[in-house]
């Protein structure tokens, strides 16, 4: 893909950018075959293998900013008492707690895309693909576009066969092609779960113009899907 146009413009969030890049070849797959989850795995290690140990000037993705100050945009609108407030506030404690403790190196830390999931690539027939949406690309461990990836399909696939079988793949495509330790690996729920938070916060912060559907119903259905995600890596252990 090669950019052909770009503007800035200024929006309600501040200044952002109009970029029209070419074409990227193929369709958007919402079901993922094991090949292609394979296949993204691939090309995942592949950009982490040219972003691992660099930095950009771009947000930092650490646990103050995946979890403390996403909560606080959203205490803006919801109650320290509401119960979802209660086990995001107890989860994100623990969560900073693991990631303190995880004490990777700096080869598994890096430029992150952070949005890695089948909106935002093309797959073209022969299982070639094209990612895109760089808008929250960032510096953070690099374990989190795996986790990302992971716990999108975990909410694609109600049948949970199929996602351990396609999770499978899509980390034997990773390691294929870079190095993935076990202290990664542990890390997962906890780093997918903290990106759950920090979207959350991000929709928070665009409430008063576009997210009007951020409501009471709506945080009890998406602190669901947390509690969900982390209590089906609590029980596999």
């Amino acid at each position: 893909m090669k950019i052909t146009f770009k503007k800035e413009i200024n929006t309600p969030e501040g200044l952002r950018y109009v970029v029209l890049f070419t074409f990227a070849k193929g369709k958007k797959m919402r079901f993922m075959t094991n090949e292609m989850c394979y296949a993204i795995g691939s090309i995942m290690a592949k950009i982490h293998n040219t972003t691992s140990t660099q930095k950009i000037e771009r947000i930092e993705y650490n646990s103050d900013v995946l979890l403390h100050k996403a909560y606080n945009k959203l205490n803006n609108y919801f109650a320290d008492d509401l119960n979802e407030m209660v086990y995001l506030k107890q989860i994100s404690s623990k969560i900073e707690k693991h990631f303190d403790k995880s004490n990777l190196s700096e080869n598994q830390k890096g430029i992150v895309h952070l949005d890695i999931w089948y909106d935002n690539l093309s797959v073209n027939k022969g299982n070639e693909i094209t990612i895109f949406d760089f808008d929250n690309c960032g510096n953070g461990f690099l374990i989190l576009d795996i986790a990302y990836f992971c716990k999108q399909l975990f909410f694609i696939e109600t049948d949970k066969s199929e996602y351990e079988i396609k999770v499978e793949n899509f980390l034997n495509g990773y390691k294929s092609e870079r190095d993935l330790s076990e202290k990664e690996i542990a890390l997962i729920p906890e780093a997918g779960a903290s990106i759950f938070v920090f979207y959350l916060g991000v929709q928070a912060q665009r409430f008063d113009w576009s997210n009007i559907f951020l409501t009471e119903n709506y945080l009890k259905m998406f602190v669901g899907r947390i509690k969900n995600w982390l209590d089906y890596y609590e029980d596999k252990k």
